[in-house]
């Protein structure tokens, strides 16, 4: 079976659909000829034409903007933000227009569009090139969220998202490109072509919205995490030699909460680990959840561990990234609870 990068899965994912489907069309900033800015869109508009996969104006508005219009019209544009960091130009129409379309036309017009865009930190892009807004995504009523953390449901998952009929929030963890990153800076990066999950089928496939998958099995504790944090949690269990359960949610919204539950009420221990800041963060929404589906089987308090509540620093980003070190604190703290 082939293997494949991260940037490679989801080059393949666009153009499995846009082969399938000839509404399917891409754009952004620098997508076209230049491939995108990480190269995920690299070859396409050499493949499918300018009128399928083009660039866009420096306006994230402009490119979102578009995009619901043509999604209004029939079409389903995937379209690229450079960096996660960048969408907030482009917030109120993902909100006020993509996420509502359905509701406020009683469902005579529909939104069926893609937004990716990378996401999350270690990489050294400082504040502005490196923060985690799922949850201001996760906040809105009619957008679907997605953070894949491997190149196999990369591809699965954003093929799905272009076939779903309703906008989907596809956010691609940066640090995860090329390789797993287990949150160990210092060490070589390992290549998804000596890891499982860097095996991606050609052609087409999907992977469900809404279905968790458990990538480590364990009795002592629960560990819910997304992207890059799953394969730190990965470390972390190794590290401390605790037996915990690694719950890849792949889907934040929907939530496979049925998943969740039955690993809570199995280990009644929970730890959720995200990179983004914590306050509000989107652990904040997994841990009321936790509670009030499975309060009776928990045996300590919920632990979470996240990003500081401070912008995401330049010097000091190893200082701030929730490795494995930190989240096997974590994991101490909630059997010890």
């Amino acid at each position: 079976m082939p293997r494949r990068t991260m940037i490679e899965a989801i080059r393949d994912a666009m153009a499995v659909a846009m082969e399938r489907d000839d509404d399917v069309v891409v754009f952004g900033e620098d997508v076209g000829y230049f491939g995108g800015v990480f190269r995920c869109t690299q070859g396409l508009q050499a493949r499918f034409g300018k009128s399928r996969c083009f660039d866009a104006p420096i306006s994230e508005l402009g490119i979102v903007g578009a995009a619901v219009g043509m999604a209004a019209y029939g079409l389903k544009p995937c379209v690229e933000i450079q960096f996660a960091d960048y969408m907030y130009p482009a917030y109120d129409q993902i909100v006020s227009e993509a996420a509502r379309l359905r509701y406020r036309s009683g469902g005579q017009f529909t939104a069926p569009m893609v937004v990716r865009m990378p996401t999350g930190g270690g990489i050294f892009g400082g504040q502005t090139h490196s923060q985690s807004p799922e949850a201001l995504f996760t906040h809105v009523a009619g957008l679907k969220t997605v953070v894949p953390s491997n190149p196999y449901d990369a591809k699965g998952l954003l093929i799905a998202a272009i076939e779903d009929p309703d906008p989907v929030i596809f956010l691609e963890p940066k640090r995860l490109y090329n390789g797993p990153f287990d949150g160990h800076h210092d060490r070589p990066v390992t290549p998804w072509a000596r890891h499982d999950l860097g095996e991606v089928p050609d052609g087409h496939y999907t992977v469900p919205l809404g279905k968790a998958a458990i990538r480590r099995e364990g009795s002592a504790v629960t560990v819910l995490a997304y992207g890059t944090i799953v394969h730190v949690a990965e470390a972390a269990a190794a590290e401390t030699g605790i037996d915990a359960e690694i719950v890849d949610l792949r889907t934040l919204l929907p939530l496979d909460l049925e998943t969740i539950e039955a690993s809570v009420r199995k280990t009644g221990r929970c730890v959720i680990a995200h990179e983004a800041t914590l306050t509000s963060g989107f652990g904040a929404e997994l841990a009321a959840l936790v509670q009030e589906t499975c309060f009776y089987h928990l045996e300590a308090p919920i632990v979470r561990v996240a990003g500081w509540d401070t912008p995401y620093p330049h010097a000091q980003e190893w200082a701030y990234f929730p490795g494995p070190e930190r989240v096997g604190r974590a994991l101490r703290a909630a059997l010890e609870g």
